[in-house]
């Protein structure tokens, strides 16, 4: 019995030394990276990440058929490194050359976003670097990109704080600090002005994506980038803005809650033995 009580021990030591391993120790470090379809006449495409250090044999590390435009995917967490985002038409042979590729360096902590811009014609691939940064309390930070083919430049404000400034089709603008809650974006192309709704949740950060609309005229689709806490939404490639990362137990409660009950169990083992 008295050998048992020592085993015992031992076990509760080297589960609760397991248990308080903060989380994520060991493990390779990740950064995001989400996909766009931003070309306003292009077809769907298929789009596959590769890593350029592990290709995997010949199979793509992420695959998201049929993305058409005003697509944006949620984050991915991946390794950090060097990956080749490559579009092929929607539905074309994997082995078939790309139409278009390129490569995106993702750092540890870092966020990126590769989109397909441009009109068909002159399609092509852009990484925007995202910063998640918190703004202040109270407040939101918003990025505009623009994605309209009917907007050759625009300016746009966000309840009356300037937020994009003579702003290329295809190209995005800088963060800017705008108050939260619920307001408009007025987007200004050849001195019209369009009022379109916009609902900021204070203390989280957005990209703003001009869009052209069915029909004409533009849409803004609001992706979350970062909510108030520092969760970034996470998960299905064809979930959209939605989501948010799953939230992990706090691994020194874990190890709190399993020493205390193996030291239970040791006790009552002990009782027994003096028994």
């Amino acid at each position: 019995m008295d050998r048992w009580i020592r085993v015992l021990a031992v076990t509760a030591l080297s589960a609760g030394a397991v248990l308080l391993t903060p989380a994520g120790a060991g493990a390779a470090e990740t950064g995001l990276l989400r996909l766009a379809h931003l070309s306003p006449d292009t077809p769907a495409v298929d789009v596959y990440v590769d890593s350029v250090a592990d290709p995997g044999h010949g199979t793509a590390l992420l695959t998201v058929p049929g993305v058409g435009y005003g697509t944006i995917s949620d984050y991915q967490g991946v390794p950090a490194g060097v990956y080749t985002v490559s579009m092929r038409q929607a539905g074309a042979d994997p082995a078939t050359p790309p139409v278009l590729s390129t490569t995106v360096q993702v750092g540890p902590d870092s966020a990126r976003t590769v989109a397909g811009v441009g009109r068909f014609a002159d399609l092509g691939l852009e990484v925007l670097e995202d910063d998640l940064a918190p703004p202040p309390p109270g407040q939101a930070r918003v990025r505009v990109v623009s994605a309209a083919s009917t907007a050759p430049t625009l300016d746009a404000s966000a309840g009356g704080t300037p937020v994009a400034d003579d702003l290329a089709f295809a190209e995005a603008g800088e963060h800017a600090t705008v108050a939260g809650g619920a307001g408009r974006l007025q987007v200004t192309v050849d001195g019209e002005p369009t009022e379109l709704p916009l609902d900021l949740a204070p203390g989280s950060v957005y990209s703003l994506f001009v869009l052209d609309r069915p029909g004409g005229g533009f849409t803004v689709r609001t992706v979350l980038d970062a909510a108030g806490a520092g969760t970034v939404p996470a998960g299905g490639v064809e979930a959209g803005a939605g989501g948010s990362a799953a939230q992990r137990p706090v691994p020194g409660v874990l190890g709190a809650v399993g020493l205390t009950v193996l030291a239970g169990a040791g006790l009552v083992l002990a009782r027994q033995s003096r028994r």
